[in-house]
């Protein structure tokens, strides 16, 4: 009878360590990606889809910096269509930067454990350099048609809500030599003298909007060379914009980023981006109440935006609103 009780009690005592042990997991986890699903009506910053101009004609301005328009002429022609053409910005893709890798901090969901290992992110510090390392998800995020608003003109898109890539699984993206390989143009960006140039981006940036020509330069964030998710650290929020910034480079620089704000009659693929056709607006963790140009510094707007202690942060979410030039008009 004694036995029994004894070997009872070990079970009872390995049963209770299991479910401390699990519950202790279960709660790390849960700390470490702390996320909510987002509201497309409460969380986008819908000032930045102004200025709207229609035939050439502002109707609805802005204060938000923005360069003037690629439109010749108030009409349009685009094979046998004929209209006029119209410009606005809209809330396209949403690009996630984690530091826990597969946080989907955007829909409050994780995969694994919230582990980090190799790939996993945050503020790293060694005797020579200081950098931060994300990983990226990047969505497709069309908010028209989540709200089922304006889905009759033929200027928006209607492919809805989806996750488009996720840098966990490309090799590339936590490898500066590896990414050399795939983009071997960086080492002509790498030489003092262009980086130099950077600096006369960093102050347009700062004061109205960057500069398109200097497209190897990101303004005050750097450069987006090396195309990895790594990036010497200057402040801890506006090194995750870069890091957003730089993805975006980097789908550019792959053709699979389209720029809608060059031509009228449609998107133009190229390899380099037009940085004043894309925007950034911080939604998560702290919302911010407008959007900035590729490369302005974190001191004019990061100040409050990761309320770090709490749990799970760290973890940033921006809209990216794109340029849209489009022909409304009518076919024969």
């Amino acid at each position: 009878m004694r036995s029994v009780k004894k070997r009872f009690g070990k079970a009872t005592v390995l049963v209770f360590l299991a479910l401390v042990i699990g519950l202790g997991c279960a709660q790390k986890a849960h700390a470490v990606c702390r996320g909510s699903f987002f509201n497309p009506i409460t969380d986008v910053c819908w000032q930045c889809i102004f200025p709207i101009s229609i035939g050439g004609i502002s109707l609805i301005g802005s204060d938000i910096d923005t360069v003037d328009d690629n439109i010749s002429s108030p009409l349009c022609l685009c094979g046998t269509t004929l209209g006029i053409s119209a410009s606005f910005w809209e809330p396209a893709r949403i690009v996630e930067t984690v530091k826990d890798p597969y946080c989907f901090n955007l829909i409050g969901a994780e995969l694994g454990d919230g582990g980090g290992g190799f790939l996993g992110g945050g503020y790293k510090e060694d005797e020579q350099t200081k950098s931060v390392f994300s990983q990226v998800h990047y969505y497709l995020f069309n908010v028209w048609s989540l709200l089922d608003l304006f889905v009759d003109m033929p200027c928006l898109d209607s492919e809805g809500f989806d996750v488009a890539y996720l840098t966990e699984i490309d090799p590339s993206w936590n490898d500066d030599l590896l990414a050399f390989l795939i983009n071997p143009e960086a080492i002509l960006f790498g030489n003092p003298v262009l980086q130099m140039a950077c600096m006369a981006d960093s102050v347009a940036a700062n004061t109205a909007t960057p500069i398109d020509l200097l497209y190897w330069c990101m303004g005050s964030w750097g450069s987006p060379y090396p195309l990895t998710g790594n990036k010497t650290n200057d402040t801890y929020i506006q090194d995750n914009a870069a890091i957003a910034g730089k993805f975006l480079y980097k789908m550019t620089r792959e053709l699979l980023l389209w720029d809608y704000g060059t031509n009228v009659c449609g998107p133009v693929i190229w390899p380099v981006w037009t940085k004043n056709n894309f925007r950034l607006h911080i939604m998560k963790p702290v919302r911010d109440l407008t959007c900035h140009p590729i490369g302005r510094s974190g001191l004019i707007w990061a100040s409050m935006k990761n309320p770090s202690p709490v749990p799970g942060n760290d973890n940033f979410d921006w809209v990216m609103f794109r340029r849209k030039l489009c022909c409304i008009g009518w076919s024969p």
